[in-house]
């Protein structure tokens, strides 16, 4: 088939990840995957809750929003609601559960790392491009904490990125924009770490369900599309990369940034 943005099946959006685009945030992130724009800040404060107190360990949480405009409607702020959707729920709950997996929370001691995610527009990928860019905010927030030598190495121990693939019509497609997603009759969201391990698999079929063999060729397809966005990633961090998983850090390349062509590293 071919792709409304002329892609392979197998082929990513343009990725394109800014650093430092937040004055005051310990270390901010602006990813661009395709239409799709979040903007990740990550906040440190001393303490945790207090269901924590006293263990030793520190904890890493988000919350994610959406602008209004982001979408092709207007959507109005769940303040003047007065209360969150079941969806941002799930959403902030799934990108703190993916970073969680990318720290070592003891090493973090009794610290909180907040990670604020702000949907700018959507075009399908919110939630996958909010973990992406949370984990270059956290990492740049973590190397502040070694830079100024209030921890002696990094508490993050590896990277973590998700994406999403689904099948539409008969065709397996890598990073579903919106429309892809809308029609999908299967698809899924992969959270998985630089060496391929798993953190979270979100897999929902529309009708027929899906053989085993088939959702195992698409999270091969979602690990290959995850391993292009650590790429990113780390291109994103620069030296800075060198923190996750080490003792040495550094304070974020402010306007730094990533690209990636469709699909390509």
């Amino acid at each position: 088939m071919t792709r409304a943005d002329g892609r392979a099946p197998d082929r990513m959006r343009p990725v394109r990840i800014r650093v430092g685009v937040q004055k005051y945030a310990e270390g901010s992130a602006l990813i661009e995957l395709g239409d799709t724009r979040v903007l990740c800040a990550a906040s440190l404060e001393e303490g945790v809750p207090a269901w924590l107190r006293g263990e030793g360990r520190g904890w890493v949480t988000a919350e994610y929003g959406m602008l209004p405009r982001a979408t092709a409607e207007r959507t109005p702020r769940e303040a003047a609601r007065g209360r969150q959707s079941g969806r941002t729920l799930e959403i902030q709950r799934l990108v703190g559960r993916s970073l969680r997996a990318a720290f070592d929370l003891r090493a973090l001691g009794e610290r909180t790392l907040w990670i604020d995610c702000d949907v700018l527009q959507a075009d399908g990928g919110t939630r996958t491009a909010a973990v992406t860019g949370g984990f270059v905010a956290a990492a740049l927030a973590a190397a502040r904490l070694v830079e100024s030598g209030v921890l002696a190495a990094s508490p993050v121990r590896e990277f973590v990125a998700a994406t999403s693939v689904g099948i539409v019509g008969e065709e397996l497609l890598l990073d579903l924009d919106y429309g892809e997603d809308s029609t999908a009759r299967f698809d899924m969201n992969v959270v998985a770490t630089a060496s391929g391990r798993l953190v979270e698999v979100q897999g929902t079929a529309e009708g027929e369900p899906v053989a085993r063999e088939t959702f195992e060729a698409l999270l091969d397809l979602a690990l290959r599309g995850v391993a292009r966005l650590v790429r990113a990633q780390r291109r994103a961090l620069g030296r800075h990369a060198a923190i996750v998983g080490a003792a040495r850090g550094g304070s974020g390349a402010q306007g730094a940034e990533a690209e990636a062509g469709a699909g390509a590293g």
